[in-house]
């Protein structure tokens, strides 16, 4: 039946696709919420009023996230086909594509942390602060703790935004489902596959979205 209605869907190439689009995800979004976290305190602490309030040091790592922000995903895997190829060897592939998508990603993340860590009551901050707790007992006992239910929730939206950017990178041969889309079914003119991978690809998306939202609920105390 699923012969008759697709087919030019090679099933054993089209699983080899998806388990590439989740090895990537996976492996980007790790990089991603390290990436993301590192940068999104360092814009909180060093913003004004923040416990290593330093002005010019925020002025910097935010225009360094507003930067790579602003550079749309495709032409940003062309700029970095330089440092990718060193970096891995080649530009094709799954691993090569991750500089890539971390590189992307973890200044988007980076502004849904600042945004979670300013949520945190400064109350509790204060009442930390007052009792003698250093800045890496506040970090790490407060901050992070506190604001775990945004964090999971931006990286929730992070990792969905990470998926459409697999499928671009497929289009200069990075693997995954977007590779598989674009040279098994839109070169070929072979649209059945084009549809069986959308279809996975939201099927992914909804998956991930599931386990976000289970998660932020299951760590949100209020």
């Amino acid at each position: 039946m699923l012969k008759e209605l697709f087919p030019n869907v090679v099933i054993e190439d089209l699983l080899v696709a998806t388990g590439e689009t989740f090895y990537m995800t996976l492996l980007a979004m790790v990089g991603t919420v390290i990436f993301g976290v590192l940068l999104g305190l360092l814009l909180y602490l060093t913003s004004n009023g923040g416990l290593w309030e330093n002005k010019g040091l925020n002025i910097l790592v935010a225009t360094i996230v507003n930067i790579f922000r602003a550079i749309p995903f495709i032409i940003l895997i062309l700029l970095l086909i330089p440092f990718t190829t060193f970096l891995m060897g080649t530009f094709r592939g799954s691993n090569a594509a991750l500089p890539a998508l971390i590189i992307g990603a973890a200044p988007f993340y980076a502004r849904l942390v600042e945004i979670g860590l300013r949520e945190v009551d400064k109350g509790v901050i204060e009442a930390a602060q007052s009792m003698g707790a250093k800045a890496k007992t506040i970090i790490f006992k407060v901050l992070l703790p506190e604001s775990m239910p945004a964090l999971v929730s931006g990286a929730t939206v992070t990792a969905i935004a990470l998926i459409g950017s697999t499928a671009v990178a497929g289009v200069i041969g990075a693997g995954g489902l977007g590779d598989f889309a674009y040279y098994h079914g839109f070169v070929r003119r072979d649209f059945d596959v084009v549809f069986v991978c959308t279809v996975l690809i939201i099927i992914i998306v909804f998956i991930f979205q599931f386990l976000g939202d289970l998660i932020t609920k299951k760590l949100d105390k209020r």
